[in-house]
């Protein structure tokens, strides 16, 4: 297990690290004060979880969120203030892959990156599984590629997990407790808002609308059904 945490208080460095060594006697926790050094680590150390603070003394945790995900689908939490949920939607739609309010005990942080760690291990996918093609949308399950008019479309390890269960549901309603409990787990069962937000962030990718989405289709107040693009 090899964690980087981006953020300029030793105070949450220690603790971090704490409840990494705790769960994973063998976890390595690497740290950077800077948002440019945390960048470096995370594109030369390839860790398997970062713990991001949205607030860095030489840029923004959002800028450099937003720089990870042009190389690396790493899951990332975030660390924001209690109760600002501004902060928090804008990180979700940047491709965070969840959030922690400071201050946290570690019992919830390490409640979070079990939870994040269990949905981006990955899909098990059997060899009889074919690719799915239908207009301009191919995803092909062994390599998890999804392209988009022949272009790959990169998706969050969360975004991917959401789009296989509707595809593998395609014209089937999944309410908003079924897909938060498979993608996220059974912890998040009422977590709408962090639904919604990452099938906003998905749409956006597959090139559907948000106004008037007609793949993945909001059945208010019930759930989402995908369907199938021509």
């Amino acid at each position: 297990m090899k964690v980087i945490v981006i953020d300029d208080s030793p105070e949450i460095v220690e603790v971090v690290s704490l409840c990494f060594g705790l769960r994973w006697s063998g976890a390595k926790v690497l740290s950077a004060e800077e948002g440019g050094k945390g960048l470096e680590l995370v594109e030369a150390e390839n860790p398997d979880v970062v713990i991001l603070d949205i607030g860095l003394p030489d840029m923004d945790g959002f800028e450099v969120l937003r720089e990870i995900r042009r190389f690396s689908p790493v899951p990332v939490i975030m660390l924001t203030v209690r109760g600002d949920d501004i902060d928090v939607a804008k990180g979700l739609e940047l491709g965070a892959d969840d959030y922690v309010t400071k201050p946290f005990s570690h019992i919830e942080l390490m409640a979070r990156v079990q939870a994040v760690l269990r949905r981006t291990q990955g899909i098990s996918v059997s060899g009889e599984e074919r690719p799915f093609l239908s207009g301009p949308l191919s995803i092909d399950f062994a390599s998890k590629e999804v392209r988009l008019n022949g272009k790959p479309v990169k998706l969050t390890s969360t975004e991917y997990k959401l789009l296989y269960y509707l595809v593998k549901n395609e014209g089937r309603l999944l309410s908003h407790e079924s897909l938060l409990g498979r993608v996220w787990g059974e912890a998040f069962r009422d977590a709408r808002d962090l639904l919604r937000v990452h099938l906003q962030h998905l749409r956006q990718k597959l090139g559907d609308s948000t106004e008037s989405p007609s793949i993945i289709v909001t059945e208010h107040g019930m759930g989402y059904k995908f369907v199938r693009p021509e």
